[in-house]
């Protein structure tokens, strides 16, 4: 299967199980907020594409809006579910719900829900173990001061650290233009650090990724699109869907996998709500 496809299977299983759990979260099925990453879940299924072509399993640190990163790397979605119905068997005990996610086997951390908080740590633990790691961030939670000094040290000490910014232009719903006159990627460059600013198309993606190997500090600026509000509550209306945008692109193979991962993820939906 081509990387294109590969990332499209990765995108429609999230994209199918975000959709589950917003109708779950209407349903009352899931009791408290939820930080859907629909609409943005070709950044983590293209990222988590690249680096199995490269064999390089990262440490991952993300923050509110994560399951399509834990899913596109493979942790477990039946834990996932768990977690957010709030069930002991749930991948942060029930207790972390939808910001809190984490998987031991995969290297997720989970994050504490301080606004940008996963930048300093990541940094720290990456400059302690001197091994790949990835971080993602919104564009909101990049404007945190301690995000800037993270990234100078990250700079400095010349860490092997991918920063991943899903630029989706809002802070809730206040547009970056209200909050600032500057790009994260123009402040990456200032602390000597390569950095771009992009789309989410995958083969974009790929072109900046194709020869890095974490021999030193990165940062993607990625804008996107989300498909639901902040907290899971509303819809973001027509807004362009990279998601299907590339589902019409790839034609009939897409199209089976799509129907595939629909019915897999009602299935495991059905499955989980049916043991509570």
């Amino acid at each position: 299967m081509s990387y294109r496809l590969d990332a499209f299977k990765k995108a429609s299983f999230c994209r199918h199980f975000e959709n589950q759990v917003y109708q779950n979260a209407q349903k009352k099925h899931i009791k408290f907020p939820m930080y859907l990453s629909a609409g943005q879940e070709y950044i983590p299924a293209s990222i988590a594409t690249i680096m199995e072509s490269k064999g390089i399993e990262p440490n991952i640190f993300i923050q509110h809006r994560g399951h399509s990163t834990y899913l596109s790397f493979g942790a477990s979605p039946v834990e996932l579910v768990d977690e957010l119905l709030g069930k002991k068997t749930g991948c942060a005990g029930g207790m972390g719900g939808s910001a809190s996610i984490h998987s031991h086997e995969k290297n997720i951390f989970g994050h504490d829900g301080l606004m940008g908080s996963q930048v300093p740590i990541a940094v720290g633990h990456c400059y302690s173990t001197r091994k790949p790691t990835i971080v993602t961030m919104g564009d909101a939670s990049a404007e945190e001061d301690y995000v800037m000094g993270a990234l100078g040290w990250a700079s400095t000490k010349n860490l092997p650290i991918l920063f991943i910014v899903e630029d989706n232009n809002l802070s809730i719903l206040t547009e970056k233009k209200v909050r600032r006159n500057w790009e994260m990627d123009d402040v990456a460059k200032a602390f000597k650090m390569k950095a771009v600013n992009i789309q989410d198309d995958p083969l974009v993606i790929k072109m900046h990724l194709e020869d890095y190997n974490f021999e030193g500090p990165m940062l993607l600026n990625i804008n996107t699109n989300r498909k639901y509000w902040h907290s899971g509550a509303g819809q973001d209306g027509d807004n362009f869907d990279r998601y299907e945008n590339e589902l019409k692109a790839l034609g009939e193979e897409a199209t089976k996998i799509d129907l595939e991962n629909k019915q897999l993820v009602e299935k495991l939906w059905e499955q989980q709500l049916g043991i509570q």
